[in-house]
């Protein structure tokens, strides 16, 4: 008879189980401990009922094992490292954005585009209301194109509004948003708009207007170069084919390019029969921009002899025939024709002393610029917005525009320069510089002339390196 094999009491088949959950919960948990964690416990409801019942004697106390330190991210049989945790579900009452953009057509109003938009009335009502003192509603152009920011909360039938944003001209824009209280507020915002500069310069072959079109010079830009040599060229009389004309100037875009105007004109320059006219645009630290020449001195004479654009002189200084009454007198200006409604300017700076209709002169101004010299336009079709007697008036500022009123055959300005309140031909005026760059201001200013020469002029040709084998 063979002799029985007898297990000790804890390799039981009863106690096996127990035994291999407790090897394997001890090498998992020491992998977790390395890591900070806790290690996770069995359930109860595992473990067979006999081994809960009656648990096997604790052996012998073994020596701890030594384990080496496991990577992040390593691949190791005793130490598995735990998944990342899963991100959080989005909530079902997170709203969802939408961006969109409505044109407003003919007869829409901004409470109409935000109905059809899906806001409620109510909150139509309180987007209007809250643009007020910022923006009128009724100033909204056919065309014009506004960008709402809405959002949807799941179960809710109406949108609502997180912002809306419109352009109100070229530099300016209006944003409505909402606060984080809930409530709407509004402003104007600045439009980005990029600047850059721009230069031509041609040979005058048939007039300067022709040859500044033929270069793209903006027509506002070529009226600045008129107005600023008019004290020293007369346009209608000195350009002649041969002659030269340069520009630089700035032209400032929207930042998607869509729109374009004409900015400050940086530097002209005129040269007829002989002579050269410059200018360059500065603006003297704590004073205005204005024109100076090379030399530094200013452009502003001390009376324009022509205070209007596109004229022809057509009738001089002196004793002539009246045109009505049909006897010879003394005509004591200047008669300028142009277009009905062209702009009058101020010769120079000075004082309103007369704005009303005067017998045959017809609606008339008078300016005194000193206490010796002063100046008088007659025939004028109206006046300027705001113009008074009294008001102070800068040299170029627009006074009104040329008509035919009083005794008059044709529209057209009459000019007078008075000295002592006597009228003297006005073309006879020699030109008198006003005010001239010195110290540290006209050092300025020729670093800013080297800095516009650099624009008219363009980037200097490359130069290669010669070879010397």
């Amino acid at each position: 008879m063979k002799p029985i094999l007898r297990l000790p009491p804890f390799l039981r088949p009863a106690t096996v189980p127990l035994i291999l959950t407790a090897f394997m919960g001890a090498v998992v948990g020491g992998a977790f401990l390395d890591r900070g964690l806790e290690p996770p416990r069995p359930a109860v409801s595992a473990l067979p009922t006999a081994a809960v019942a009656a648990p096997a004697p604790s052996p012998a106390k073994a020596a701890p094992i030594a384990r080496a330190p496991v990577s992040p991210g390593a691949f190791s049989l005793g130490a598995t490292t735990p998944p990342p945790p899963a991100p959080p579900a989005a909530s079902p009452s997170d709203p969802e954005r939408v961006v969109t953009a409505v044109k407003v057509g003919r007869g829409d109003t901004l409470f109409d585009l935000l109905d059809r938009a899906g806001l409620e009335r109510v909150e139509a009502h309180e987007v209007v209301t809250s643009l007020k003192g910022v923006f009128d509603p009724r100033r909204l152009q056919v065309g014009q194109v506004i960008d709402l920011e809405l959002e949807q909360r799941r179960g809710d039938d109406d949108p609502r509004l997180v912002s809306l944003a419109l352009n109100l001209d070229f530099a300016h824009g209006l944003r409505l948003a909402r606060a984080a209280d809930g409530r709407l507020a509004a402003a104007q915002t600045a439009r980005r708009l990029r600047t850059e500069a721009r230069a031509a310069a041609a040979r005058i072959d048939d007039s300067l207007y022709m040859a500044a079109r033929r270069h793209d010079v903006p027509d506002a830009t070529l009226l600045q170069v008129i107005k600023l040599f008019s004290y020293d060229v007369d346009f209608q009389r000195d350009i002649r084919p041969g002659d030269r004309f340069a520009v630089v100037y700035e032209a400032v875009a929207t930042a998607d390019g869509g729109e374009e105007r004409t900015g400050d004109l940086l530097y002209a320059a005129i040269e007829t029969q002989g002579r050269t006219f410059t200018a360059y645009r500065f603006q003297p630290e704590g004073g205005a921009a204005d024109y100076y020449d090379e030399g530094g001195r200013s452009l502003r004479k001390w009376l324009m002899r022509t205070p209007v654009d596109g004229a022809r002189l057509s009738s001089g200084f002196g004793r002539r025939k009246h045109p009505i009454l049909g006897y010879t007198r003394m005509h004591k200006g200047v008669d300028f024709a142009a277009p009905s409604g062209t702009p009058i300017y101020a010769a120079g700076d000075g004082t309103v002393v007369y704005a009303g209709r005067k017998g045959g002169y017809g609606n008339y101004v008078q300016i005194r610029h000193s206490a010796e010299y002063g100046t008088a336009y007659g025939h004028m079709r109206g006046f300027a917005k705001g113009l008074k007697k009294g008001r102070r008036v800068r040299q170029g500022e627009v006074i009104g525009y040329v008509g035919t009123t009083g005794r008059s055959t044709g529209p057209h300005l009459h000019y007078e320069v008075l000295k002592d309140g006597t009228p003297i031909n006005p073309l006879s005026l020699k030109p008198q510089t006003l005010a001239k760059l010195e110290g540290g201001t006209l050092e300025r200013f020729r670093a800013q002339v080297a800095k516009v020469k650099a624009l008219r002029d363009g980037p200097p040709p490359p130069q290669f390196a010669q070879r010397t084998d």
